[in-house]
């Protein structure tokens, strides 16, 4: 039973996660909502909600603890600002441009830039599966963004720019997290990492400078999913599956995000997705399988993989 708790929360919280990509497209669709307005309200609500369920859940002293060495609090603030807040802005603005479906699938290219990082930093070898989730997400990405057409891209430039740059961010967010998780809880680093980023954000654009008067009741229950099912659930209900899964196998079940984005994407906002899209979403998602299947190649990457708690920031 405790098993298939894991399981459940682990694909509840990745279903969140996709349909929170497309739930936020709909609201740059049909609302005059800024990304940078987005991206600061959703941190600081959804870090304040992650560090309530700290304070009451679990040891609440790591809250203010993880302020009282020098090293760790500048180590975390770097992360809250070039990871958290990267990750998030990356993504919101990719979704802005683009759609939910391709913004997601962009960010899942992660896995393979934190793959050629270690092979140049000599940290692992190249294996038969390091070179197919390559080429499986160069094939996967020239179908999604060019429909198999090289004469011109079926998704928007800045789309693709900051979907990339989504990916870049998310393996930085990945790889820099490391010596913050061994010593804290996820809740409390994700929690300050979240309020940081939107507090720096907030120099740039007050989440009170809003024109609250043009959201409808729809816009409202619109970012109260964003910001509560999208953000701060999803990211509970995956940390909580860590508890019963191991990190591959949450990562394996999480890969259902990207499916769910797809899905509601096209079926829900009606956006086209062409054969060839839907051939580079199976060529990413297959990637993906590989990559939580797959066993890992070295010593050295086999302890990482076994210390390291995964994030997710979708």
């Amino acid at each position: 039973m405790y098993r298939r708790k894991g399981i459940l929360l682990v694909i509840t919280g990745a279903i969140f996660w996709g349909i929170g990509g497309t739930v936020t497209k709909k609201l740059f669709q049909q609302y005059p909502i800024d990304v940078n307005w987005l991206v600061t309200i959703r941190l600081l609500i959804a870090g304040f909600l992650l560090l309530t369920v700290q304070f009451f859940g679990k040891d609440r002293s790591q809250i203010l603890g993880v302020w009282k060495t020098r090293r760790i609090a500048i180590h975390l603030v770097i992360f809250g600002l070039l990871g958290m807040l990267a990750v998030q802005y990356t993504y919101m603005a990719s979704i802005k441009h683009g759609n939910a479906a391709v913004a997601t699938l962009l960010q899942y290219l992660a896995p393979v830039m934190i793959i050629v990082y270690l092979l140049f930093r000599k940290q692992t070898v190249l294996t038969r599966n390091d070179l197919l989730t390559v080429s499986l997400a160069l094939v996967g990405c020239f179908f999604l963004l060019t429909n198999g057409s090289i004469s011109q891209l079926s998704v928007p430039t800045l789309a693709i720019v900051w979907g990339v740059l989504s990916g870049i961010a998310l393996a930085f967010y990945t790889l820099y997290a490391v010596p913050l998780l061994k010593q804290y809880d996820s809740l409390v680093i994700v929690g300050w990492a979240m309020i940081i980023g939107g507090i720096a954000l907030s120099f740039i654009h007050p989440p009170w400078e809003m024109d609250f008067k043009s959201l409808t009741l729809e816009a409202y229950s619109y970012l109260v999913f964003v910001i509560i099912f999208g953000t701060m659930f999803a990211f509970w209900f995956y940390v909580e599956s860590l508890q019963s899964l191991s990190p591959k196998e949450s990562s394996l079940l999480g890969s259902i995000e990207p499916l769910a984005a797809v899905l509601t994407t096209v079926f829900w906002l009606k956006e086209p997705f062409g054969f060839f899209q839907w051939v580079g979403t199976v060529c990413i998602i297959g990637m993906i399988l590989i990559l939580a299947l797959g066993k890992d190649s070295s010593s050295k990457t086999n302890q990482l993989s076994n210390n390291e708690k995964p994030l997710r920031v979708s």
